[in-house]
């Protein structure tokens, strides 16, 4: 196979995988409605997306709740990697899923079998956000669940 058609055939396949579950086309999509002027995830538009007390998402975030009450605490780099982990994530099976509220409940409630049984939301919080990632770019390249 040609360089060319590697390429063309690497286009058409990232083409399938995101008409499914795989990256958007564009990849921040619903994200870039919860940065600030700053360049931060705003916890409390995350929050209120949600419908989800500021308890909850850190919860969901696997943070403690100071970490999203208090002003100096919301733009830490934890924090702000694990809301945008969190929020990644649901952007990427949002359309599948049924929209962002869908998503929200496979985030925390469905089991991957290929993980463990874990759910996406257990595996953001222990850190290994990049396997959840890893998972779906598997399920959109027609891996099995």
């Amino acid at each position: 196979m040609t360089e060319s058609a590697r390429k063309s055939t690497a286009i058409l396949r990232d083409a399938h995988a995101a008409s499914f579950i795989g990256k958007p086309a564009d990849p921040w999509g619903m994200i870039s409605r919860f940065i600030d002027a700053a360049g931060a995830v705003d916890i409390d538009r995350v929050a209120e997306a949600f419908h989800m007390s500021k308890g909850q998402l850190a919860e969901t975030a696997g943070l403690g709740l100071a970490t999203v009450t208090k002003a100096s605490r919301r733009t830490a780099p934890k924090t702000q990697t694990r809301v945008t982990e969190m929020l990644e994530i649901i952007n990427r099976v949002k359309d599948w899923a049924g929209g962002e509220a869908q998503a929200m409940a496979w985030y925390r409630s469905q089991p991957l079998p290929a993980l463990d049984g874990r759910t996406p939301e257990a595996l953001v919080k222990s850190g290994r956000a990049a396997a959840v990632r890893d998972y779906l770019d598997h399920v959109a390249l027609g891996g099995y669940a």
